[in-house]
């Protein structure tokens, strides 16, 4: 039943994303987000000046997502590039950021987080088109706020889940049932018969 829900919200999910950090130096905190995003159906990751140990990171990392999402790895903010019309989504505690809760996922999205005990470094916050915030007292870890950012992006952009019931609980049904649009009844109303020429000729050809 698990596997079968899981494969149903994989075909739900719109548009694509990827995660990454930059200057990170501590891999059991880059293996554990990594292992998240692998979860949550990320299309990559990534790292920007960072150096990330693979061999120590997969103690965290236990399902070896790096097995199964593509890694890109980028020296700096300059070097970076990522793939057209996908908009790169700082995720800072600063003044101008978006509360995550008020925000509006990109279809297209990366999202960047900084290091420990540190902050984005502000030629990658201005290479970014918008920058959110969690709306907590002080910073996070690394891997708690990328699963926070991601777990936004499921509630906002899948449409397939059942809404929330008005009292405590659950709904019936962990999905809503999908309804099929039939564009041709809606169109049936304006249907006129065709003249009696047009009907003999085509009886006759």
């Amino acid at each position: 039943m698990i596997e079968y829900l899981t494969d149903k919200w994989n075909k739900e999910m719109r548009g694509y994303y990827g995660i990454g950090v930059e200057g990170i130096s501590k891999p059991y905190n880059l293996g554990n987000l990594f292992r998240s995003a692998h979860a949550f159906g990320a299309s990559f990751v990534f790292t920007v000046n960072a150096a990330y140990k693979r061999r120590e990171g997969k103690h965290a990392d236990t399902s070896d997502s790096m097995r199964n999402l593509p890694y890109y790895e980028f020296a700096d903010a300059d070097d970076m590039i990522l793939p057209k019309d996908c908009a790169l989504v700082g995720v800072e505690l600063v003044d101008d950021a978006i509360f995550l809760p008020s925000f509006r996922h990109p279809l297209h999205a990366a999202y960047i987080l900084g290091p420990e005990r540190s902050s984005l470094s502000p030629a990658m916050l201005k290479k970014c088109q918008y920058t959110v915030k969690i709306p907590t007292k002080f910073c996070l870890n690394v891997g708690i706020a990328g699963v926070l950012v991601m777990y936004d992006r499921l509630l906002s952009m899948d449409s397939s889940f059942a809404d929330r019931p008005v009292k405590t609980g659950g709904p019936a049904s962990p999905y809503r049932e999908h309804f099929h649009g039939s564009p041709l009844d809606l169109m049936k109303s304006h249907r006129k018969e065709p003249p009696l020429v047009e009907v003999d000729i085509a009886d006759n050809s």
